[in-house]
């Protein structure tokens, strides 16, 4: 049962994992042991134990069920409280969202800032905070015969030059549309939606990195990646590279795999990555660039927290969310040489809903110490996200 496929719920080993664990933990033959009763969930401060009920009358069944809450706590099923604040806050997000897109497109009169005008302010403030596209015959000429990790770099650049000239292209429009010098296309009209409304444009999220921020964030980000890219062109390879700015990350990982194996003579297909959370909380204060791997920043810490005293999970603080994980180092290593003890396999998606669909969304997985048993972090939705909606 827990092995099996289930449309879009169970999609991937991950998704099998959580069905497994829940399996293990809530069924079987202890579920029927007369001398010590198992208890799925007990909580004496509220007053409530989730345990099967003895053999008896009917009567005796609905009791049971009548004396549980009639809403479930998370912990009920294995999760931490923090759960019901990520759950509604998540649903009020979707309401104001919905919310906004429901709102009058005709401004009415009242001596404020039309919104024509608004939109207009909006898209030259984009257009003068936009870099000039990336120089690709320069830059390739200087690079000669590239590296595994430059190739991702030009892959990249590429990707990202496209995007820019997208948004350019898009806006200018835009500005002629609501000057009247052009009509007003179905595309135009809803990339001034989106800016009216604070959102990502359609016509731009096709064109970037998976991410849930919205507009004004991500052109922060976009302005942090232009910045990466642009170091990296000029200085080499950074020493930390933020993972987050990549337009498809899981490239960059694979590139160091391939590094190492051309190096070190490894076959491909028998080597893997290996990493630990190193005690670096700010990219200044590592030391240099790895011969072999990368040090990596930009992970954020969902369902757990990281004690760095001991460098281990544990568990979540309440009201604390998302906490960023220390600078991780990726470290290429033979399958076969790696055994590992004490770790927690942990997902690591783009975005924090957590796709991976026909395996998109997941870039790789790291390995996070731990002194608590894998199907305790399994049950609290222990994973890594490299794009928070903030």
């Amino acid at each position: 049962i827990g092995e099996a496929m289930y449309g879009g719920r169970v999609s991937d080993s991950f998704d099998r994992r959580v069905l497994n664990t829940y399996l293990n933990e809530y069924l079987g033959d202890f579920l029927f042991d007369a001398f010590q009763p198992f208890h799925f969930y007990a909580n004496e401060r509220i007053g409530v134990d989730y345990v099967v009920p003895a053999s008896g009358h009917r009567d005796v069944y609905a009791g049971v069920i009548d004396s549980l809450p009639l809403v479930q706590t998370p912990e009920a099923f294995g999760l931490h409280g923090n759960a019901d604040i990520a759950y509604y806050t998540s649903a009020t997000k979707e309401l104001w969202s919905n919310l906004v897109d429901l709102q009058p497109r005709v401004v009415a009169g009242g001596g404020g800032v039309s919104r024509e005008d608004f939109i207009s302010s909006v898209a030259a403030d984009i257009l003068a905070r936009l870099p000039s596209a990336f120089d690709m015959p320069t830059i390739k000429k200087k690079i000669g015969v590239p590296s595994p990790t430059q190739v991702v770099l030009l892959q990249e650049l590429a990707r990202f030059n496209l995007l820019v000239d997208k948004m350019r292209s898009t806006l200018k429009s835009l500005q002629k549309a609501l000057a009247g010098e052009i009509g007003m296309s179905g595309d135009l009209d809803a990339l001034a939606t989106s800016l009216f409304n604070g959102q990502l444009p359609a016509a731009w999220a096709k064109m970037t990195a998976a991410t849930e921020k919205k507009l004004g964030s991500w052109i922060l980000w976009f302005e942090r990646r232009f910045a990466q890219y642009a170091r990296w062109t000029e200085e080499g390879e950074p020493a930390v590279m933020w993972l987050s700015g990549l337009h498809i990350p899981e490239t960059y990982t694979a590139a160091l795999v391939q590094t190492a194996c051309r190096d070190k003579g490894w076959p491909l297909d028998k080597s893997t990555l290996y990493t630990e959370v190193t005690r670096h909380a700010d990219a200044s204060n590592v030391p240099g660039k790895l011969e072999h791997g990368a040090y990596i920043e930009g992970l954020y810490l969902e369902g757990a927290s990281w004690d760095v005293e001991r460098s281990i999970l544990k568990r979540q603080e309440p009201k604390v969310l998302v906490t960023e994980l220390p600078i991780l180092q990726v470290i290429p290593i033979e399958a076969s040489k790696l055994k590992l003890q004490g770790t927690f396999k942990t997902p690591v998606y783009v975005t924090q809903s957590r796709r991976n669909a026909m395996g998109v969304g997941l870039v790789m997985e790291a390995d996070l110490a731990t002194d608590e048993h894998a199907s305790h972090w399994t049950l609290q939705g222990v994973a890594l996200t490299l794009n928070i909606d903030q």
